[in-house]
């Protein structure tokens, strides 16, 4: 990840640390992030040590391990590290990003991250650090924004609003880049990973107004079903060979 991108970033998140969690801390937030969430957790061991790559708060940690497991979370930004040692004292956390892991070799039973892949400069680099600090037969599963027609003007959307001088938790222009199933499977192959299973899912999103989103809720697991090319997110589970 380049210096300056890197440099954004961390400045945006240590900006809004102090209110990210308001974000997911209403009915639209907690039924998105818990939706979301529930895709990882579905693909990983219920009892491992998890590596979160992207852990911001550590909201997804907390959910980890009240599924009985133990986390390890990283993130570039400070102010959010700081925020996810008070949530999950238990927990470790640590500055960084998922281009060089502070973490030695065959360390984890899992790795995730959410809502964090778009944002990456290099995805070879992070998906073969995520491979050399797995386990033999770990498991990794993430899930990010895909390149649908509906995410097509979202970059652009986030320039304007950045102009503009928009105060929002991910209204900002990072440059970020989506990708679809055969990208994604490429990139996962490539990185020594087999098993590699792609989907579509989330229909209803976080910043829809109260009747949209129930709409959408109540019609998101049809869509996710049947016409799975209206969701926008791409979930990606994987895993490192045994020995």
């Amino acid at each position: 990840m380049s210096t300056i991108k890197e440099d954004k970033i961390r400045t945006h998140y240590d900006s809004v640390a102090g209110t990210y969690d308001h974000h997911y801390d209403h009915p639209r937030g907690r039924n998105y992030h818990t939706h979301i969430s529930n895709y990882l957790i579905k693909a990983l061991p219920e009892k491992g040590d998890l590596l979160d790559i992207g852990c911001g708060t550590g909201l997804f940690v907390e959910k980890y391990i009240r599924h009985g497991g133990t986390a390890v979370g990283i993130d570039i930004s400070r102010k959010m590290v700081e925020r996810a040692r008070c949530r999950c004292a238990m927990c470790n956390f640590a500055e960084g990003n998922g281009d060089a892991l502070p973490f030695r070799d065959n360390s984890f039973d899992a790795v995730s991250s959410l809502l964090v892949f778009s944002y990456v400069k290099e995805p070879d680099a992070m998906l073969s650090e995520a491979y050399r600090v797995l386990k033999p037969g770990g498991s990794i599963a993430l899930l990010t924004l895909g390149k649908k027609l509906l995410t097509k003007g979202i970059p652009l959307l986030y320039q304007i609003s950045e102009k503009m001088q928009v105060k929002h938790v991910v209204m900002k222009d990072f440059g970020e880049h989506y990708y679809d199933e055969e990208e994604m499977t490429r990139l996962f192959s490539d990185a020594g990973f087999t098993r590699v299973n792609t989907r579509w899912c989330s229909f209803a999103h976080i910043d829809m107004i109260d009747p949209l989103f129930n709409i959408a809720t109540k019609i998101e697991p049809f869509v996710e079903k049947r016409v799975p090319q209206l969701a926008y997110n791409i979930f990606v589970s994987a895993k490192k060979p045994e020995d």
